[in-house]
């Protein structure tokens, strides 16, 4: 389920929208405690030293790991789970709609109108609801 959406132009490295993307996130939160932390997964793109402070300042454990890392953690840890799964998956259900696959608008707000109907959609179907 997607957690934050934030829009800027093509070309951009994923780390300068950390901020924006935090917050946007919505709803309410739990303080984060020693017994359960609050993580964020995040793709390689993110994997930045600011990106990390940032996340740390908001309360969130990162979650990153190089493609090949996480393979490897695999082998070695037969308990370990996938994180980054998570973040390709939803990806590929927003790629999946041609119009947000390529950006067909001019103006950002149309377009980000249009990621938050894909998100309700993502969420829709994740909840269940359709059967």
């Amino acid at each position: 389920m997607p957690s934050g959406l934030a829009v800027d132009g093509a070309h951009r490295t994923d780390f300068t929208m950390t901020r924006e993307t935090i917050a946007q996130s919505a709803g309410e939160r739990p303080d984060p405690t020693p017994a359960t932390p609050q993580g964020r997964c995040l793709e390689k793109g993110y994997d930045a030293d600011e990106v990390r402070d940032l996340l740390e300042a908001f309360g969130f454990t990162a979650h990153m790991r190089a493609r090949g890392e996480e393979a490897k953690a695999r082998k070695e840890e037969a308990g370990c789970k996938a994180r980054r799964w998570v973040v390709e998956r939803t990806q590929s259900w927003m790629n999946r709609l041609r119009r947000v696959l390529i950006r067909w608008d001019k103006q950002g707000r149309n377009y980000l109108g249009f990621l938050h109907l894909v998100c309700a959609s993502i969420t829709y179907r994740q909840a269940g609801l359709l059967g």
